[in-house]
């Protein structure tokens, strides 16, 4: 059975999330602030984190950001009423698994709780941001959460996480070819890498696992990220 911690201030939305999650299997465990999260995640092991972004002291970017450093692999979701608060930026560099709005979409909300992956956050270094968001949303449909970067300059500025895997693109702003491979492998030593390139002509600086030319099949994709993710976790 999955473990679920909701975290939100207002207890009376959380009871009802709780119980939404308890009657399709998962097992809820309620917070109803930030600091009452992070001694729960401190004590116990859970497959998902459900958070509000807006709660008084810690919002849910910041829960996130200090849970990851007890639990690097804990995929998280953070539900808001916000949808363009400043602090979504931040929430994305943390490699969340999605993003949902108030009211709560319950039948995508209950799909994401039964397919999220621990350790299963892929670093994808595109430009094309219409890729980039079509790759994320693949990959959210298999359990898989996403950080993105689309230059070399962004690539160094990832935020403090652990991705299993990166999709990088040979050709970016801001650096010679390869260099955004360069510096992944820098960043996370002995990371696996899918290279995702137009120009088939340009050699990877640094070992790679796979090697698809655009316009690539994603289903192929997958299939190469499903085998390195069960070499990596069993």
């Amino acid at each position: 059975m999955r473990k679920v911690l909701v975290t939100d201030d207002n207890r009376a939305f959380a009871e009802n999330l709780a119980e939404i999650l308890e009657d399709a299997g998962f097992e809820p465990v309620i917070a109803d602030s930030g600091a009452e999260a992070l001694r729960l995640a401190a004590a116990t092991r859970f497959d998902v984190l459900l958070s509000d972004m807006r709660m008084p002291e810690m919002g849910g970017a910041e829960l996130v950001h200090r849970v990851r450093r007890m639990d690097p692999g804990l995929p998280a979701i953070v539900i808001t009423a916000y949808t363009y608060d400043n602090d979504l930026f931040r929430a994305r560099q943390e490699g969340l698994l999605s993003i949902l709005p108030k009211p709560v979409p319950v039948p995508a909300l209950l799909e994401l709780i039964s397919t999220a992956r621990r350790d299963g956050l892929v670093a994808i270094v595109e430009d094309d941001p219409s890729l980039s968001d079509n790759l994320t949303e693949a990959l959210r449909g298999h359990g898989f959460g996403t950080v993105t970067a689309g230059s070399v300059v962004e690539t160094e500025r990832l935020g403090d996480v652990s991705p299993f895997l990166g999709l990088v693109d040979m050709r970016l702003p801001g650096g010679p070819d390869g260099e955004a491979m360069r510096k992944l492998a820098h960043r996370f030593p002995g990371l696996p890498m899918l290279v995702i390139t137009g120009h088939s002509q340009i050699a990877p600086p640094v070992a790679h696992e796979g090697y698809f030319t655009k316009p690539f099949s994603t289903p192929n994709l997958l299939a190469v990220m499903e085998r390195i993710y069960k070499s990596r976790h069993g």
